[in-house]
């Protein structure tokens, strides 16, 4: 093992993640990894394609986020050593883009449970209200900074058994110059991984697009849209609540989505409109919920 071991003349040392090269590779790092989220957009339907404020408020989240994550792993790696903290560097980044996935993702679902139990609208990810309210986003912003806290807390704890001490002589202990070794832990090897964390994580923050939506079916067309928005008005209008299925090809079906303010994608409205050919029927041809 004595030829693996790390030697400060052919390794970065402390303060190198932090001068003139690193924090330029840092900024090249961030601007091409966050160039991945608008080529998502770009990519997305046209319908659903977000406007850029909502865009903007998605993927700010994010970039908090991913600036504390990466703060905290320069912090940690000058500070755990002095020899080489390029790879403590690379080895927590690993750690955070695997194991911190998956934390940051149960993260996600537990804090979006609890707020839909307490119906704190505002919190739910994805959902500003129409017109989109900045409280809404700092509110969610907060919320995610504070998983991704506890994400770095937990991984921190990983690096810490002396287990990582032998990986990290392996790890790059084949690159011989500094720069070399600051070019692929801060810019190579982390932007093919964000390229792909930053597309994942996205998906979570945004506004899902009527999934496990309940569509409000609406039998009897004379009803007003401000009895819609009643509560008290649902019976009046003898609607009830529906999941959709596959319609039978026979029926001419159109569907008009109408959302009022701060409406999420529980409340959308759907109201069928029910074509010459199926008018003559008493009951519609979707799946009840059973609500």
């Amino acid at each position: 093992m004595e030829e693996l071991e790390i030697s400060k003349s052919s390794h970065c040392e402390r303060g190198e993640l932090t001068g003139p090269f690193g924090i330029t590779m840092q900024a090249i790092l961030g601007a091409i990894a966050f160039s991945t989220l608008l080529l998502k957009r770009w990519r997305e339907p046209k319908e659903q394609r977000r406007t850029w404020k909502i865009w903007f408020y998605d993927t700010s989240k994010q970039g908090f986020g991913a600036t504390f994550i990466h703060f905290a792993n320069v912090f940690l790696a000058d500070a755990v050593t002095a020899e080489d903290p390029c790879t403590w560097y690379l080895i927590s980044f690993l750690l955070d883009s695997t194991v911190g996935l998956l934390i940051i993702y149960l993260g996600f679902k537990l804090t979006q449970k609890i707020v839909h139990h307490f119906k704190l609208r505002s919190l739910y990810f994805g959902e500003y209200g129409n017109p989109p309210k900045v409280t809404a986003w700092a509110g969610q912003s907060v919320l995610y900074l504070i998983v991704m806290v506890i994400e770095k807390a937990l991984v921190g704890v990983m690096v810490l058994p002396a287990f990582w001490h032998d990986v990290r002589k392996i790890l790059l202990s084949w690159v011989k110059d500094p720069h070399i070794e600051v070019v692929l832990v801060m810019l190579i090897v982390p932007f093919c991984v964000n390229a792909l964390m930053f597309w994942v994580v996205d998906n979570l923050l945004m506004k899902r697009q009527n999934s496990k939506a309940r569509k409000l079916l609406i039998s009897n067309r004379s009803c007003s849209e401000e009895q819609l928005l009643k509560v008290s008005g649902y019976k009046e209008c003898n609607a009830q609540y529906f999941k959709l299925k596959p319609l039978d090809h026979k029926q001419t079906t159109s569907l008009l989505l109408t959302e009022r303010q701060d409406s999420t994608d529980e409340e959308i409205l759907l109201i069928r409109k029910v074509g010459s050919k199926t008018e003559e029927e008493n009951s519609p041809s979707v799946g009840y919920s059973g609500e």
